[in-house]
């Protein structure tokens, strides 16, 4: 059984039109429940460290990135950035990563988008990189490391090198039911981990909740994935139901698969604040 206290993230995806309005935003995410600011890595949306960087002085929250894109950075560039966020945010920073998924925005970057052996490689060798070079200065920052993903290839790593492993909505795809997919997945980093697993915090993106799968806009996912929104509903990535009864269902996700940190996106920011009180 998972011992750890909950906690909860929130993903906001744009700045706003103003820095005033920015950390208008910021202040809101702490002051319902949350204890992790956290954004995205997509073109079009936040810009990552300046968001954070602004964020700092008005809140007292950790300060993370969900995810980076690892295949259209530079580990030199890329570890700069890491140091300089780590010591203005007076080191609570949690650094995010994944091999990235959107083939558009390795295109804009000049680059080949690949094959996932090749992403994968890279996000691994941007991972080794960023550290050494973060070791290797007088101060050592050190953020806590978040790898992102459901392939079992990027689950071994995370299990072998990451503070914290993030479950994507993808995890619940798979063989059984969505939630015996999780499990396999969970298991999977247990034996890749050892003794590691002790120290490692098992993470949850959520991509919907509500009282009601009518309620939850799962049109992206659906069309995506060619499911329904029924049996979107059914994943462990999308919570639905009464306040009381998604914390029940997230006590029982961190009996049964030791999930004890659990990241929202901003458009159910409200709606899961409700359920974290029940939770403290």
């Amino acid at each position: 059984m998972n011992t750890r206290s909950f906690r909860f993230g929130v993903s906001l995806l744009s700045v706003g039109s103003s820095r005033s309005a920015w950390r208008a935003r910021v202040r809101e995410v702490e002051d319902v429940g949350f204890d992790v600011l956290q954004v995205p890595d997509h073109l079009g949306m936040v810009a990552p460290f300046p968001a954070l960087v602004a964020a700092a002085d008005v809140t007292s929250m950790r300060l993370g990135t969900y995810v980076l894109n690892a295949g259209v950075v530079s580990p030199a560039y890329l570890a700069r950035d890491v140091a300089d966020t780590y010591r203005l945010t007076d080191g609570r920073l949690e650094l995010g990563l994944g091999a990235g998924y959107v083939p558009e925005e390795f295109v804009a970057a000049g680059l080949s988008y690949g094959t996932p052996g090749s992403r994968l490689r890279k996000l691994e060798e941007v991972l080794t990189e960023v550290r050494e070079l973060l070791a290797a200065q007088p101060d050592m920052p050190r953020p806590p490391i978040m790898l992102a993903g459901a392939g079992e290839r990027i689950l071994t790593l995370a299990a072998r090198s990451a503070d914290i492993i993030s479950f994507p909505i993808g995890a619940g795809f798979g063989a059984g039911t969505p939630e015996q997919a999780l499990d396999a997945r969970v298991q999977h980093v247990r034996d890749a981990a050892g003794e590691r697993i002790a120290d490692i915090e098992l993470n949850l993106f959520v991509a919907g909740v509500g009282n009601r799968v009518a309620d939850i806009d799962l049109s992206v996912i659906s069309a995506a994935s060619g499911m329904s929104p029924e049996q979107l509903a059914e994943l462990p990535g999308v919570l639905v139901g009464s306040p009381r009864q998604i914390a029940d269902t997230l006590l029982r996700y961190r009996d049964e698969f030791g999930i004890s940190y659990v990241s929202v996106l901003e458009d159910h920011m409200k709606t899961f604040a409700e359920v974290i009180p029940l939770l403290r």
